[in-house]
């Protein structure tokens, strides 16, 4: 039935992208266990702790101003999106954006984001930062292009999400992991 394949895609395609864009991968990374919360953490952070903070959220916003910019292109080997994604989160969004592309979809509108850095652990191999993010999804639509259609089930949320950031051996801080907690709104 060509219906409800039309309707299996849609929500399958909503559902990915949506995730992809918003710090998450898949709908198995879609979770509803509780965000991480920064700890009551009394000491200050060093000046090293700091840096790593500022270049892992510098990662992160350039992730998702890159991924608007490659949905809104349908371009799944956007360039911006390797100087900001490591996989496996780059395959991940690369795959949510190729398969917009194929059905005709790109993502328009706005995403707001607050985020802020839960923690950092410069001694892990490799060193990680933490980010947990209020995303506002819901003037962010997924539409057809060739009408400008919104999609059905398209809908975005404002809900809580997080992502880690990994300090790659060249010295690069990339966001390589994320999830998207949807039934925590913020």
């Amino acid at each position: 039935m060509r219906t409800g394949r039309s309707r299996h895609w849609t929500s399958c395609l909503v559902v990915a992208v949506v995730a992809a864009l918003a710090g998450c991968a898949d709908p198995p990374e879609t979770t509803s266990a509780p965000a991480p919360r920064p700890a009551s953490d009394d000491r200050t952070p060093t000046e090293a702790e700091q840096a790593a903070g500022r270049a892992a959220l510098a990662a992160y916003a350039g992730y998702l101003e890159a991924s608007r910019e490659a949905s809104r292109d349908s371009d799944p080997r956007h360039p911006k999106l390797t100087r900001f994604l490591g996989d496996p989160l780059l395959t991940r969004v690369r795959v949510a954006i190729d398969d917009a592309r194929r059905h005709g979809a790109v993502r328009t509108g706005t995403l707001k984001s607050e985020p802020s850095v839960t923690s950092v652990s410069l001694d892990g191999d490799p060193p990680t930062v933490e980010i947990q993010d209020c995303l506002d999804a819901t003037g962010y639509r997924l539409v057809y292009r060739k009408d400008n259609r919104v999609v059905p089930g398209s809908a975005g949320t404002r809900h809580l999400a997080t992502a880690t950031a990994t300090r790659y051996p060249d010295g690069r801080w990339l966001i390589n992991s994320g999830a998207a907690h949807e039934d925590q709104p913020c």
